[in-house]
C-alpha cells in the first residue's frame, strides 16, 4: 500500500453552512474518515484496533483553511503518518479539489495510543507502526500550484 493515501469524496449539500460553503467541522469529518480508511487499507480496520483493546484518540488538530469548498464538487484528501513516538504518531494531510487543483486546507493531527479498557496511554506496538510507512518531510506531496482569480471570478494562471 502507498505511503500516502488518497481518499476521494464528494460535497453532500448537508456538508454546506449558512454561508453556502463547506463547514469548518466537515473538513474534521473527512480527516479521521481518511484516516480510518488508511488504516484499515493497511490492516488496521476499527475491529482490529478492538480485538487488540487499544487504539487511537485525537490529541490536537490544527486546521489551514485556505478556499472554500461547494456541493457536488469532487474532493481528495491525502493522508499519511509522519512520525511515530512512543505513544503518539503525527498523521499530516492534504485536502485538494482536483477540478482546479485549489487547496482548500491543509493540516495535521497529533494522535495518542490508548489502552481502551482504562483509557490511558499505551506504547504504540511494533505490529501497529510496522503497517505503515512512514514520509518524512522531503517525500511530502507537493502542494498544487495555487491558481490566482481575477476580479470577476475567473481563473488566472500565476
Amino acid at each position: 500500500m502507498p505511503a500516502i493515501y488518497e481518499h476521494r469524496l464528494t460535497v453532500t449539500p448537508r456538508d454546506i453552512d449558512v454561508l453556502g460553503h463547506v463547514n469548518n467541522l466537515v473538513y474534521l469529518r473527512w480527516m479521521q474518515d481518511a484516516a480510518v480508511a488508511h488504516s484499515a487499507a493497511q490492516g488496521w480496520p476499527t475491529a482490529r484496533y478492538l480485538e487488540l483493546g487499544a487504539g487511537w484518540v485525537v490529541r490536537s488538530h490544527t486546521i489551514e483553511y485556505r478556499q472554500p469548498a461547494f456541493a457536488d464538487e469532487s474532493v481528495l484528501v491525502r493522508t499519511w503518518i509522519a512520525n511515530f513516538r512512543k505513544i503518539q504518531s503525527l498523521r499530516k494531510y492534504q485536502i485538494v479539489r482536483p477540478a482546479d487543483d485549489a487547496v482548500l486546507a491543509i493540516a495535521e493531527t497529533n494522535w495518542a495510543f490508548i489502552g481502551f479498557e482504562h483509557q490511558v496511554p499505551r506504547r504504540v506496538p511494533a505490529e501497529v507502526t510496522s503497517a505503515f510507512s512512514l514520509v518524512d518531510p522531503g517525500s511530502e506531496p507537493p502542494l498544487p500550484r495555487q491558481r490566482r482569480a481575477s476580479r470577476d471570478g475567473r481563473r488566472m494562471e500565476p
